[in-house]
């Protein structure tokens, strides 16, 4: 049995909440999936490993008179493996009360303790003792390592942005783009909280099993978040329970209207799929109303403003139908108010910032009903008296 993505927001927000609200939606979900998907969490959120000799590490989860177990396999340079049940040559043991450690992976951030688990060595096992006295021994520290690549997953702090993005394959930062401190500039502020993201533009073109990589991106970031994924192309092989695929058009309004309908709203919104200026503007026009208030609507590369072949114009001034004409009139709209008689469209009313960098904007959702300046200041330049020589 796997969580649905439904079942890991219950999940998220149990976990913040009392304990007789975790006991109940583990015991609803199923103490068997919730294990699994709390071992999967555990390995992806997980330190890169530094250990030369091949460690594998049990970890027991307890839940109501059941345990729960997976062997996970730690070597430098390597993927970190989970696989259920126990392994021959595992030398240690971490057991966790299952309600414990999805606390730990899935409530709200506070510091960790160092008596959330308990561990031993596993050398009464033959096998085990073994490898303890055999290529272990000229390197004890690689167990010390393994353990500590686990346990980062529920211990270690957030990790930078930029680090993800390189880690997950994303070109956010470091390659092309530079994008990553912007995100944390804006977005952090959310990063403890159960929020839902949507991403358009998956990556790797029709191949239904490749893409994804800023959707694994920002799972990392928002250790309690709920991403989304949209595409023109079927991505389900890439859909796991706190990341989803959907197909769709971004250039089609009528669809995005009923995508957001039924899988809205979102706190974050980041469009990063054809990069054609049209299809920014149908995207933005339809889809900024699905943005939470306080949160944000985003476009990525928009060096295609001035490339005729995205719809772009090399002109010294961006024509409207462009993605940065359309954020010059979103300044005019947040002033709205400015102007005597002016009543601000949908869009006015709930823009609160347009924040612009080489090539991305921050698009900032909100109530904006601030009034304009007082009637009584007069709009109109009075030179005073001249003073007399």
């Amino acid at each position: 049995m796997h969580v649905t993505t439904e079942q890991a927001e219950t999940l998220i927000l149990a976990a913040g909440g009392r304990e007789t609200e975790l006991d109940a939606a583990i015991t609803d979900i199923g103490a068997k999936a919730v294990a699994s998907l709390a071992a999967e969490e555990l390995v992806f959120r997980g330190r890169l490993p530094s250990n030369k000799t091949l460690v594998h590490v049990q970890l027991d989860m307890l839940h109501d008179k059941e345990t729960f177990t997976y062997t996970i396999s730690v070597r430098a340079g390597e993927p970190v493996t989970l696989a259920e049940g126990k392994h021959d040559e595992a030398i240690f043991l971490l057991e966790f009360e299952l309600a414990i450690l999805v606390r730990s992976l899935y409530g709200a951030p506070r510091e960790h303790s160092a008596t959330a688990h308990r561990k031993r060595l596993l050398v009464e096992r033959p096998t085990a003792k073994a490898l303890y006295e055999g290529p272990l021994r000229g390197d004890w520290y690689s167990v010390g390592r393994a353990v500590d690549t686990v346990l980062s997953g529920c211990t270690a702090g957030p990790a930078d942005l930029g680090e993800l993005s390189v880690r997950h394959g994303t070109d956010k930062w470091g390659t092309w783009h530079w994008y990553t401190p912007h995100y944390e500039r804006h977005l952090r502020g959310m990063r403890g909280e159960p929020v839902r993201i949507l991403e358009i533009g998956i990556g790797g073109y029709n191949n239904p099993d490749l893409g994804g990589w800023s959707l694994k991106m920002w799972k990392a970031f928002f250790p309690r978040g709920l991403v989304t994924g949209l595409d023109v192309f079927a991505k389900h092989g890439l859909d796991e329970p706190r990341i989803r695929t959907v197909q769709g058009d971004q250039t089609d309004p009528g669809f995005l209207t009923s995508f957001g309908e039924q899988n809205g709203p979102f706190d974050v919104i980041v469009d990063d799929g054809s990069h054609v200026n049209e299809h920014i503007r149908t995207s933005f026009e339809a889809l900024f109303r699905f943005v939470r208030p306080g949160g944000f609507y985003i476009i990525e590369d928009m060096w295609t403003a001035y490339c005729e072949k995205f719809g772009g114009s090399e002109s010294a001034v961006s024509p409207p139908t462009t993605s940065v004409g359309m954020l010059q009139s979103l300044l005019d709209k947040l002033h709205y108010q400015e102007r005597p008689g002016e009543t601000g469209d949908g869009i006015a009313e709930q823009v609160v910032g347009v924040h612009v960098y080489h090539n991305i904007a921050f698009i900032e959702k909100g109530l904006n009903a601030e009034g304009g300046i007082a009637p009584s200041v007069s709009r109109f330049f009075e030179s005073s008296p001249s003073t007399p020589q």
